[in-house]
C-alpha cells in the first residue's frame, strides 16, 4: 500500500522559508515521478514542482521558479519541497503526490498523479 505523508507546514512572515518534507512507503521509489501540489481556499488544486526519481530532473511552475526547490534523499525515501521569499500568496494547504507513471515529463499536473498524502499548511503573513 502506497503512503505518502507530509510534514513541514507552519506560519511564516513574507520573505520568510519553510521547508516541507514527504516520506513514502509502499512505492518502488526509485522509478516514478512525485509532485507537490496547494490549494489555498476557494481555488482549485494547483501543480507547483515535480521530480523525476530515477535522474533527479526537475519541474517548476512559473510561479515559484527561483524560490522553490525540490529535491529527494533516496536514503531516507522523502522528497523535500524547499521554499523561499515565501509570499501571502503561497498560503495553502500543500500536497504531495507519487506516480509509477513516467510519460516523459514529471510536470505537476493532477491527471499524473495517482497516490496522495493528507497535506500540511503553509500560512504566510504580511
Amino acid at each position: 500500500q502506497v503512503q505518502l505523508a507530509e510534514s513541514g507546514g507552519g506560519s511564516v512572515q513574507a520573505g520568510g522559508s519553510l521547508r516541507l518534507s514527504c516520506v513514502i512507503s509502499g512505492y518502488t521509489y526509485s522509478s516514478g515521478c512525485v509532485g507537490w501540489f496547494r490549494q489555498a481556499p476557494r481555488n482549485e488544486r494547483e501543480g507547483v514542482a515535480g521530480i523525476y526519481l530515477s535522474s533527479g530532473t526537475t519541474y517548476y511552475t512559473d510561479s515559484v521558479k527561483g524560490r522553490f526547490t525540490i529535491s529527494q534523499d533516496n536514503a531516507k525515501r522523502t522528497v523535500y519541497l524547499q521554499m523561499n521569499s515565501l509570499q501571502p500568496e503561497d498560503t495553502a494547504m500543500y500536497y504531495c503526490a507519487a506516480s509509477f507513471r513516467y510519460p516523459g515529463s514529471c510536470y505537476p499536473t493532477e491527471s499524473l498523479y495517482r497516490y496522495w498524502g493528507q497535506g500540511t499548511q503553509v500560512t504566510v503573513s504580511s
